[in-house]
C-alpha cells in the first residue's frame, strides 16, 4: 500500500553520525546481522574503497528494509560539501528527511546547507541529536542552536536521561515514558515509568513541548487551554500534521554508536514522516506542448518515473529510479521523454548499497534500480510512450575549481577520455573542458577532495595513471549594467536564407541570490510557434553559460525575451538560436562585464590555545572573520574567504594546531575580484 512506504534521506554535516545511524537502522530491521563500523571499514552503506579508507561517505547509497509493517527506502548521503550533488539528487526524490546533528558541535556549516536544500524541495524533516554520550554534548544547547538558525521550528519530543558518559536512556514526552535499551546489542526496547528523581524535570519539558505545539495548532491550543486530556494518539497526529506542513521539526535524542534512541527514531520515521500517499500528485510538463500537468500516484495511471542517479560502468550502468505513477514490471517498454528513445526494462531491482535483488513489480512511490539502459542520465523521465511527460529535474551547482589532467602514457589517451566520460555521466558536478590556449584537458569539480578522489578512481578503478596540474579557481562574470538589445540575424547557407529578430533585456542580479533568471514574454497570445519559443529560451540559458568578455560563464544575470520577429519561410529554429546568441554577444560588449571569484564560508574548530595562529594565517588571505564562539571545549571560527586563498589549507591547518583542529568549507556565492588581483591575473593571460 502507498501509505505504508517511506522514502527518507539521512542528511547532515560530515562526522555527525549519518552512516552509523543508518547502519544501526539496517541492523535493527534485520537486514544486517551485525552493525558495520566506520573505524574498521566494515560498513554496508560506505562500500567504496575510498569511503572505507577515509571514513567518510562519498556517494549516496540506498537500502530498503521493513519496520513496523512499513517499507522504508533509506538513502544515506555524504556530509562533505564537495559531494553536494549526492545530497541534491537524493532530496529531489525523497518524501521526508532525518537531519542528524552532533550533540557536541551542534549546527555546523553543512548542516545549514542541507537543511536549506531540504526546504527548497519542501521536504518535511525530523531532527536527531546524536553523540549525546560524548564529552561536551548538550541536548538543550543544540536544540537552541537549531531554533536560532532555522526560524524557531524545532520542538523536542524526547529528552535525554543523563549527561555525557552518564547518558543511558531517553524519555518520550508524548507518552511520558522512559525508554531504556538492553541486550548485547541494545536490541530490546523497554518502556518504563519515569523515575521519580527526574519526574519534575520531564513534566516541565512536556509543558514546554505542549506550549510550542499549541502555538502552531489551533486544535491542540483549544484542548490545552481548556485543560482537556491530551491523548498520545491525538498528539502524534498533531505533530505529524505540523511536520508535513513544515510548521515544526520534531527533535529526538540518542547516540547511534552507543545504540541508544535508534529504534524510537525508526518509529518516528513511520509515524511522523510522510508517505507517497501524502503527495497524491506531482507537477510535470507535457512534452508535446510544454503545458504543465499533474502526475498522479495511482497504480492505474500511465507509468512515470525519474532517474535520479547513475552508477556508471564500462559494461552496463545502474540507474536509480523513483517511480511516481503506474506499475513497472520487467519486460516493459518505456520512453525517455528527453530523447524520445524507447528503453526496454529487462530487470527491476531492489537496492541495497552495491547489492541488488530482482523484483517482479513495483507501483508508485518506490525506489528501484534498472540496469543496461542506454543514453539515460540523471534527471531523465522514463514514461509511457502515449503520455510523454517531463518531471522536474534537479539543479546542480557549478564547479568552483578545475585542474589540468593528462595520461602519463600517450597510449592511455583514449582510455582516459572514455573513463572521464563515464565519471562525468555519473557525477553531474564533474565537468570536462579544453583550455583554448594550451589545449590541455581541464577537469572541473566542487573542491580539492572531489577532484582528488576522482583522480584516484581513474588510477585504481580504471587503471589509467594520470598527471594532474595545480588546482585553478573557476571564475565567473556578470554584467556591469542593465542593457536592452535588439538584433537581426541574417545568414545565407547555400540556397537557404535564414532570418530572425529578437529583443532581450539583461540586468545584473543581487549577488548571493539566484545565479540566473531567464524568462520570456512570448506565449500563445504572441503568435510565435511554441517550437521557436522553446528554441529561444534554450539558447538564452545556454548562451549565458558560454562566457563573457574574459570567457567565464555569466552568473547573477536576469534575462527576459521581450520580442521575437519572424520572417515567413526564412525563420527556422537555427535562425532563432543565432539571433539570441547575437543578442547576448552584443549585450556583453555594450554593458561590459565584471569578473567574480568564488567565496567560501569557512568554519574551523580549534583548541583555544591555537586560535591566534589560525587567525594570523587567515588575515593575509583576505578572510573576513564573522564570529568566534565556544563549542564545548573548542573554539569555532566562522569566516568568509575567497577560494583562491584556500588551496593547501587542509595541509597547513594540522601544522598550525598540532593536528587538533578540523575545518569545513561551503560555497557562499561570488564576489567581485579586487582590481589589483584582476590586473595581475589577466596580465598573465
Amino acid at each position: 500500500m502507498l501509505g505504508h512506504i517511506r522514502n527518507i534521506g539521512i542528511i547532515a554535516h560530515i562526522d555527525a553520525g549519518k552512516t552509523t545511524t543508518s547502519e544501526n537502522m539496517l541492523f535493527y530491521s534485520g537486514l544486517l546481522h551485525r552493525v558495520g563500523s566506520i573505524d574498521d571499514g566494515t560498513t554496508a552503506l560506505d562500500y567504496l574503497d575510498e569511503e572505507r579508507a577515509r571514513g567518510i561517505t562519498i556517494v549516496s547509497a540506498a537500502a530498503t528494509f521493513e519496520w513496523c509493517g512499513h517499507l522504508i527506502h533509506l538513502i544515506d548521503t555524504p556530509g562533505h560539501i564537495d559531494f553536494t550533488a549526492e545530497v541534491e539528487r537524493s532530496l529531489r526524490v525523497i518524501d521526508g528527511a532525518v537531519v542528524i546533528f552532533s550533540g557536541v558541535e551542534g549546527v555546523e556549516a553543512q548542516s545549514e546547507k542541507v537543511w536549506h536544500q531540504a526546504d527548497r524541495y519542501r521536504v518535511p524533516k525530523i531532527a536527531f541529536i546524536n553523540k549525546l554520550d560524548r564529552l561536551g554534548a548538550s541536548f538543550d544547547r543544540v536544540c537552541a542552536d537549531v531554533n536560532a538558525k532555522f526560524g524557531d521550528c524545532g520542538v523536542a519530543i524526547q529528552a535525554p536521561v543523563g549527561v555525557e558518559s552518564a547518558f543511558c536512556a531517553v524519555v518520550d514526552l508524548i507518552r511520558m515514558e522512559m525508554i531504556r535499551f538492553t541486550g548485547d546489542d541494545h536490541e530490546t526496547v523497554e518502556r518504563l515509568p519515569i523515575p521519580a528523581e527526574i519526574a519534575d524535570e520531564m513534566a516541565r519539558r512536556r509543558e514546554h513541548m505542549l506550549e510550542r505545539l499549541a502555538d502552531r495548532s489551533d486544535e491542540l491550543a483549544e484542548r490545552y487551554l481548556s485543560g482537556q486530556a491530551i491523548e498520545p494518539e491525538f498528539l502524534v497526529a498533531v505533530v505529524r500534521s505540523l511536520t508535513l506542513a513544515g510548521k515544526a521539526v520534531p527533535i529526538l535524542a540518542g547516540t547511534a554508536k552507543g545504540r541508544i534512541g535508534v529504534q524510537p527514531l525508526m518509529d518516528a520515521i513511520v509515524s511522523l514522516l510522510p508517505s507517497p500517499a501524502d503527495f497524491p500528485t506531482v507537477p510535470a510538463i507535457r512534452v508535446k506542448d510544454g503545458e504543465p500537468v499533474e502526475v498522479k500516484a495511482d497504480p492505474a495511471a500511465p507509468f512515470a518515473g525519474l532517474v535520479f542517479k547513475v552508477v556508471a560502468n564500462t559494461t552496463a550502468d545502474l540507474l536509480y529510479l523513483r517511480t511516481y505513477s503506474g506499475v513497472l514490471k520487467p519486460g516493459a517498454k518505456l520512453t525517455n521523454s528527453r530523447t524520445h528513445a524507447v528503453v526496454n526494462i529487462k530487470q527491476v531491482l531492489r537496492l541495497f548499497a552495491k547489492n541488488t535483488q530482482p523484483v517482479e513489480s513495483v507501483g508508485p512511490g518506490d525506489i528501484v534500480g534498472l540496469i543496461g539502459l542506454r543514453d539515460c542520465g540523471t534527471g531523465d523521465t522514463l514514461c509511457d510512450a502515449r503520455h510523454l511527460v517531463a518531471l522536474e529535474p534537479m539543479a546542480f551547482p557549478e564547479p568552483v575549481i578545475s585542474m589540468a589532467v593528462e595520461p602519463k602514457s600517450s597510449r592511455d589517451k583514449d582510455r582516459l577520455s572514455d573513463s572521464l566520460d563515464l565519471l562525468c555521466r555519473e557525477d553531474p558536478t564533474l565537468t570536462q573542458a579544453r583550455d583554448e590556449e594550451t589545449g590541455q584537458r581541464l577537469l572541473g569539480g566542487m573542491g580539492e577532495l572531489h577532484l582528488e578522489i576522482k583522480l584516484k578512481r581513474l588510477e585504481q578503478e580504471f587503471n589509467v595513471p594520470v598527471r594532474a596540474g595545480e588546482p585553478r579557481v573557476a571564475y565567473r562574470e556578470t554584467f556591469k549594467a542593465d542593457d536592452t538589445v535588439a538584433v537581426q540575424f541574417h545568414k545565407v547557407i547555400g540556397d537557404n536564407e535564414l532570418q530572425a529578430g529578437v529583443t532581450i533585456r539583461f540586468r545584473p542580479l543581487e549577488r548571493g541570490g539566484d545565479l540566473f533568471r531567464t524568462s520570456s514574454k512570448l506565449g500563445r497570445k504572441s503568435g510565435v510557434p511554441p517550437a521557436f519559443c522553446r528554441a529561444a529560451e534554450r539558447a538564452l540559458a545556454d548562451g549565458l553559460r558560454t562566457g563573457g568578455n574574459r570567457g567565464y560563464p555569466l552568473i547573477y544575470v536576469e534575462a527576459e525575451i521581450l520580442d521575437l520577429e519572424l520572417s515567413p519561410d526564412k525563420t527556422t529554429e537555427p535562425a532563432v538560436i543565432g539571433a539570441v546568441l547575437m543578442a547576448i554577444d552584443k549585450a556583453i560588449h555594450e554593458a561590459g562585464t565584471t569578473v567574480l571569484e568564488p567565496l567560501m564560508h569557512l568554519e574551523i574548530l580549534t583548541p583555544p590555545a591555537t586560535v591566534g595562529e589560525v587567525s594570523s594565517y587567515l588575515q593575509p588571505r583576505r578572510a573576513v572573520i564573522h564570529e568566534m564562539a565556544e563549542v564545548g571545549e573548542v573554539k569555532r571560527i566562522s569566516c568568509e574567504v575567497p577560494l583562491a586563498e584556500m588551496f593547501g589549507f587542509g595541509k597547513a591547518l594540522p601544522k598550525l594546531t598540532g593536528g587538533r583542529a578540523s575545518f569545513t568549507m561551503a560555497p557562499r556565492g561570488y564576489q567581485e575580484l579586487p582590481p589589483e588581483i584582476a590586473s595581475r591575473l589577466f596580465g598573465l593571460l
